[in-house]
């Protein structure tokens, strides 16, 4: 058994289409990349790789990183995705965590482990591992279904309707349950795919330069509208998730390109793209989350926590069935994000049940200082988290971005705050730098604030 997503992408690199390209030169067909997932196959069984066994694949957005993994689908085992970069003692917590023997990087193959990890039940159906950020304690291990996603992809197939005359760029690394989907739909709409490793100003306009299509997260499209934005002359559609887009970038992203923009939110463990916020619901729809996707049903907890019923979502997570119990009510998954709807019937996100701030026993949305913060004329960007504090429990501090020429003055910047916002929302500390701190997928870290305030970044 080799699973949906195995056969949907055997096809697609089969038929006649543009090669698979990265803005580092790096250029294959789908021949050679089908070559590639045939001899990564054939290593895997001459190994005795068992039916449903977990591989961590190794990736870096190259084109092999692709017939790598149809490689390991067609050997009938389950992809764990490990970033490239990643740091050994990354790499040694997922070994250990999956119990997988073997690792697959480009076209090698490499014995890590003497011993067969235990049978799961859990991954009959299973084509990815996919390992959250990790907030509190170990990651987690997203089990990933292949019909459950492969279904997903064909909603998503019809709510961006991209074609064979589109041309891809694809800055989110193939690590991220965004860049997996991305690439997958690209390569089954028949459309040429640019991957691009790393997220340089340089890579970036390499790969606009010819983009009809372009993925990313906020913080990307942040750091690009910084100083002068990159050409981007066919550029039709902008997709963005994995954070929210406050109103204010996505009006400067609209004035960059006239693109069409979807902004789209969802979690690995609920299978990804549950709300949609596209050309329709704009720009009154800018700074929410828009709707739910198709077969998607959600409801707000009197806790105000946004959860998710969804047929596309994960099997459960990895080893651990009381936490992925616990993680579900009613069916409906427990997103952890705090929301609300306006009054246009669009969900906003107004922070993280876990981020929220208790400072003085007063409890406050860090998400809402962040947006007002980058309504300042001066500002790009902001970040704010609570770092403890003995005599209020918690303080607010927040990282800043100014905009490009402008010389930010936090004397005025805090009473520009006083005037528009309760005191007690208005930051103790803050620090200025040229770009918010981001996680291994590009994500703004709300984590990495208190760090810095801790003289560790």
């Amino acid at each position: 058994m080799t699973g949906a997503l195995a056969e949907l992408l055997a096809a697609a690199l089969g038929a006649p289409a543009a090669p698979v390209e990265s803005t580092d030169g790096d250029r294959r067909s789908g021949q050679d990349l089908l070559a590639l997932a045939r001899q990564i196959a054939g290593a895997l069984k001459d190994r005795g790789v068992a039916a449903c066994e977990p591989v961590l694949l190794g990736m870096a957005n190259r084109p092999d990183d692709i017939g790598a993994l149809l490689g390991v689908w067609q050997a009938g085992a389950v992809a764990v995705p490990l970033a490239r970069a990643a740091a050994p003692a990354t790499a040694e917590r997922l070994r250990a965590q999956t119990a997988a023997r073997f690792l697959v990087d480009g076209g090698r193959l490499e014995v890590i482990a003497a011993a067969a990890p235990p049978a799961r039940d859990l991954l009959g159906e299973a084509a990815l591992i996919m390992f959250t950020s990790g907030s509190t304690g170990l990651p987690k291990g997203a089990v990933v279904g292949h019909r459950r996603l492969a279904d997903k992809l064909a909603v998503l197939d019809r709510l961006l309707d991209l074609t064979p005359g589109d041309t891809v760029a694809l800055p989110l690394q193939l690590t991220f349950i965004f860049g997996l989907w991305v690439m997958l739909l690209t390569l089954m709409s028949g459309a040429r795919l640019i991957l691009v490793p790393k997220s340089s100003p340089e890579a970036m306009a390499r790969g606009l330069a010819a983009a009809t299509v372009v993925g990313g997260v906020p913080s990307m499209y942040r750091a690009l509208m910084l100083d002068a934005p990159p050409a981007a002359p066919r550029l039709r559609k902008l997709m963005t998730g994995g954070e929210v887009l406050p109103r204010q970038l996505a009006e400067r992203l609209r004035g960059w390109t006239g693109a069409a923009i979807h902004d789209l939110y969802g979690l690995t463990e609920t299978g990804t793209c549950d709300f949609h916020c596209g050309p329709a619901e704009q720009p009154q729809g800018f700074g929410s989350i828009g709707r739910a996707t198709p077969r998607v049903a959600f409801r707000i907890a009197p806790s105000g926590e946004l959860q998710i019923r969804s047929p596309f979502a994960m099997l459960g997570y990895l080893d651990d069935p009381a936490l992925t119990a616990a993680s579900f009510a009613d069916g409906y998954f427990k997103t952890g994000d705090l929301a609300r709807l306006n009054a246009q019937g669009f969900v906003e996100l107004i922070g993280r049940a876990k981020d929220i701030i208790s400072r003085g026993g007063i409890k406050i949305a860090p998400l809402e200082v962040d947006q007002l913060l980058a309504q300042h004329p001066d500002v790009a960007a902001a970040l704010c988290a609570g770092v403890p504090d003995e005599r209020l429990g918690e303080t607010i501090h927040a990282v800043v971005v100014p905009r490009a020429g402008a010389a930010l003055d936090l004397n005025a910047l805090r009473a520009w705050l006083m005037a528009r916002t309760e005191r007690y929302k208005v930051p103790e500390v803050f620090y200025v730098r040229d770009a918010l701190p981001a996680g291994a997928t590009g994500k703004a870290d709300r984590r990495a604030v208190a760090r810095i305030a801790q003289g560790k970044g």
